[in-house]
């Protein structure tokens, strides 16, 4: 069988498609901040080579029809000083002799025009430069200037530049996703909302949802849950009808049959129809008690969608109520029946609770046998009401123990009548109250006792 896939997570994908793109954006925002950034610090790394171009176009001067270069050594020092890269420069005549400076330099020459100016990468000596030429005027002549510079202030600006708008388009990118996930987060916070209301929501709350909560692109689907609900409030009062009617068409024949049994039995009859007539009442017996708890269960299961609102029930008053109808067929059964009522209190459904203790007084009188003691008790217990019915029978085997709850399962030590549904019921009425019901051993590992654990209700 393969493997379910796990469902596609909405706040996954709206993140995606929102935070995606950035990767793609990031990279094309750094490299258009790098274009803006560097070319102007370029360019002014570049006019300060044409403001040493200017100077030498200013000393450049013309004797006796020949270019001259009156250059001091110390005014040749002043221009290639720089702290960070090599500044040279070459001044020749319109011959193409060299006037000052770096022969090799002067080699490079693009022959301007007068008054041109051109900026270009070359090498010198093995070394990237930067370089400008200029068509200089010396007199009636051209003469070419060239100066050229490292590149160590051009390759520090563009790192910084490259770490400049990486850094800002990083921290850019980063206050989008996280705003992304803020933006996402706010607006799927009423989704959240009604699904933790669902998840709050028992079968007995089936109220519409507040539609005015949720974002109008999803409440259309709040709409088809709430008409979800109404159908079903529907379908349990259309369970709850039929219940009542099942109920009253099948208590007056089963009650019929048992009469008529019961009065066979008691008048003359001849002996051969005895042990027939025996089982025909077993039977009526069993058919009443079955249809009891069938409908009791199902009962429950619709009182679960039904239910409004339960009571603080007085668990104490409740078995004292109840004593009064299992005190005579304890004493018919041969048994001692006896209370330990301490005071106990939960929240619930007074008739679910009575059918609760019901079945564990009749599952003790059918199962315990002759001579058996049954305790009822109450308590309170680490902030929970406790119920227990007791017996000191033959009770459920161990191995039995886990399938005790299953519909209509009896254990092999079972004995007497019986329908396999009063422990189920007692689970389900358990539950249905947020409770639940747990076999132990009974008094000296015999018997059996039934504890329902109830949350306790504060009066």
């Amino acid at each position: 069988m393969a493997s379910e896939r796990p469902a596609p997570s909405l706040r996954r994908a709206l993140l995606a498609w929102l935070v995606l793109p950035l990767i793609v954006l990031v990279p094309l925002a750094t490299a258009l901040l790098y274009l803006l950034a560097v070319q102007p610090a370029m360019d002014s790394l570049d006019r300060a080579l044409t403001d040493t171009a200017v100077a030498l176009a200013q000393i450049l001067d013309e004797r006796a029809g020949q270019a001259v270069l009156p250059l001091s050594a110390q005014t040749a020092h002043a221009l290639r000083a720089d702290l960070v890269d090599e500044v040279v420069f070459a001044v020749g005549d319109a011959q193409g002799r060299l006037l000052g400076g770096e022969r090799a330099l002067l080699a490079q020459d693009p022959r301007l025009a007068r008054g041109d100016w051109r900026f270009f990468d070359g090498q010198l000596r093995g070394r990237a430069m930067r370089m400008v030429a200029h068509g200089a005027s010396c007199g009636a002549q051209t003469c070419p200037i060239l100066v050229a510079e490292s590149l160590g202030k051009r390759d520090a600006a563009a790192r910084a530049v490259v770490l400049a708008a990486a850094g800002v388009s990083l921290l850019l990118a980063l206050c989008l996703a996280l705003l992304a996930r803020v933006a996402v987060g706010r607006g799927l916070r009423p989704l959240q909302q009604a699904s933790q209301e669902l998840e709050r929501r028992s079968l007995q709350q089936l109220e519409p949802l507040p539609l005015q909560q949720l974002p109008r692109e999803v409440a259309f689907f709040g709409a088809a849950l709430n008409e979800l609900f109404g159908r079903l409030r529907q379908a349990v009062g259309a369970q709850r009808s039929f219940l009542d009617d099942a109920s009253h068409q099948l208590r007056t024949p089963l009650a019929v049959l048992l009469s008529e049994s019961a009065q066979a039995l008691e008048q003359p009859h001849p002996p051969e129809l005895h042990a027939r007539l025996q089982r025909l009442h077993a039977a009526a017996e069993r058919s009443a008690h079955l249809s009891h708890q069938l409908l009791t269960l199902a009962r429950a299961e619709g009182a679960a969608l039904e239910r409004r609102g339960s009571a603080c029930i007085d668990l104490v008053q409740l078995v004292t109520e109840a004593a009064a109808d299992w005190v005579r067929p304890a004493l018919a059964a041969g048994q001692d029946l006896g209370f330990d009522l301490q005071p106990a209190a939960t929240q619930g459904e007074a008739w679910l609770l009575r059918e609760l203790l019901s079945n564990l007084l009749h599952n003790a009188q059918q199962h315990a046998g002759r001579g058996a003691q049954v305790t009822v008790r109450t308590r309170t217990e680490g902030g929970q009401a406790v119920l227990e019915v007791e017996d000191d029978g033959p009770g459920i085997d161990p191995a039995d123990r886990a399938r005790a709850w299953d519909r209509f399962h009896r254990g092999s030590m079972a004995s007497g009548p019986g329908t396999g549904l009063g422990l189920p019921i007692v689970q389900h009425i358990a539950q249905l109250h947020e409770g639940h019901a747990e076999l132990l051993a009974g008094p000296s590992a015999r018997g059996l006792c039934v504890r329902v654990r109830l949350p306790r209700a504060v009066r």
